[in-house]
């Protein structure tokens, strides 16, 4: 087993970020990558002009690779924010306003996961409140989702890079799935599992995806220290998504990592280039 058993897709908010956003799917595409995923791309912006939003769909149709993700707006990403559906207030209105649209733009090229990041917590203002925030704004993204034929991912990420963010644990990132489905009664609600996030938490990565594989519906890869490629660090990547496969997760595994200090077309060397194309 090992790597080349996997379907990876490409992370093209992190990677291939030295050339243009228009550039980057066919920069996939000839290092050898069918399939690809994004952060909300216009981070000023959750409803884009439609000529905006037709220009990415061209570049990626014509590099000829398929998108399988896609973030709802999440704020400054990169950058201090961390989502916005749980801040009261405008960013809220802007995740609310972004839902349809993303959504609408996801199904336009058969992408069906879209992940919603949380948000970070707000000095001054009672955790419930934004909870209750989030879990009404996380009930209408489910079910623009669904609409689209789509599930919605609920992330977990690390609290030494993120101590604001209130989803630092699986189990937390769990519990809001559970409350989504409880919510819509859709189902369509699933963990992305991080495994980068994962290890800068600490948590017991082959019991995390003992326990939580049949609620993943997305796994992100980066090697740790560093957030570098798989074996720039010391995560036994290749054993825990094994670990993942003898699970069941038959899903994507999206490659979010930096690709350090050349350009990211080299920083592939790990990844034979016939087990780059999704089977």
């Amino acid at each position: 087993m090992g790597f080349a058993d996997q379907r990876f897709n490409v992370n093209l908010s992190i990677l291939f970020t030295e050339l243009p956003l228009l550039e980057r799917p066919a920069a996939a595409a000839a290092a050898g990558f069918t399939a690809v995923e994004l952060w909300w791309p216009w981070v000023d912006s959750p409803t884009p002009e439609r000529s905006e939003l037709d220009a990415l769909k061209r570049a990626i149709e014509d590099a000829g690779v398929q998108l399988t993700g896609l973030n709802f707006y999440a704020g400054q990403l990169p950058g201090p924010d961390r989502g916005a559906l749980s801040i009261p207030g405008e960013e809220s209105t802007r995740f609310h306003a972004n839902i349809e649209v993303a959504a609408d733009f996801a199904e336009s090229l058969g992408c069906r996961a879209l992940n919603a990041l949380y948000g970070n917590r707000v000095e001054g203002v009672d955790p419930a409140e934004q909870d209750e925030l989030a879990l009404e704004n996380l009930v209408l993204a489910a079910r623009a989702a669904d609409r689209v034929g789509a599930i919605l991912l609920i992330e977990t990420l690390n609290k030494p890079e993120s101590p604001r963010y209130p989803l630092v644990t699986a189990p937390a990132g769990v519990d809001i799935v559970d409350k989504v489905n409880e919510a819509t009664g859709l189902g369509n609600a699933k963990f992305l599992m991080d495994l980068y996030h994962l290890s800068m938490n600490g948590e017991d990565l082959p019991s995390v995806i003992e326990r939580f594989a049949a609620k993943t519906g997305h796994v992100q890869i980066a090697d740790n220290p560093g957030r570098g490629a798989p074996g720039t660090g010391s995560l036994p990547l290749a054993d825990l998504l094994d670990q993942l496969t003898k699970a069941g997760y038959e899903g994507w595994v999206g490659l979010e990592y930096k690709p350090g200090d050349r350009p990211s077309a080299e920083s592939f060397e790990w990844l034979p280039r016939a087990a780059r194309a999704a089977r």
